[in-house]
């Protein structure tokens, strides 16, 4: 059997709680397309490298980038990965709280996990990308 239907003001300050939540969720969906912008120039760059033939003897040169664009893919993949993490994170946290919120549960210790792991997996993909674009800055992009 359900309980009863919580009222307005209850649900009024769930959602006032979801919001900050939900910030973070529109600030993680922006971070990850701009995590797929960058790996899809990547990926371009090693298509393009990888299509010179090693005949091109001025051009064949530039497939020396090519360990340095494997790693730096490597690490946008794990910054994506976790930022999925964290938005997985914060949409269960969201959920839960109005789960709980219906059925009169006390979720703020949850929800307070939650919500930590989702900043925590939020911030290993930050040093994913930190490290990815020292990579990219650290040593001249070769242009053919």
């Amino acid at each position: 059997m359900l309980p009863d239907t919580p009222t307005v003001s209850q649900l009024s300050h769930v959602i006032s709680q979801a919001a900050a939540p939900a910030f973070l969720l529109g600030a993680l969906a922006a971070f990850i397309a701009l995590l797929i912008a960058r790996q899809n120039r990547i990926i371009d760059r090693t298509i393009y490298l990888n299509g010179i033939h090693d005949e091109d003897v001025i051009r064949s040169r530039l497939k020396a980038d090519l360990p340095r664009l494997v790693r730096r893919a490597a690490m946008i993949n794990r910054a994506i990965f976790w930022s999925i993490m964290g938005s997985i994170s914060t949409s269960i946290l969201i959920v839960v709280a109005f789960v709980s919120a219906f059925y009169g549960i006390q979720h703020e210790r949850g929800v307070a996990i939650l919500f930590i792991v989702a900043v925590a997996a939020f911030t290993v993909s930050l040093v994913d990308f930190a490290r990815e674009v020292r990579i990219a800055l650290s040593e001249f992009d070769h242009h053919g």
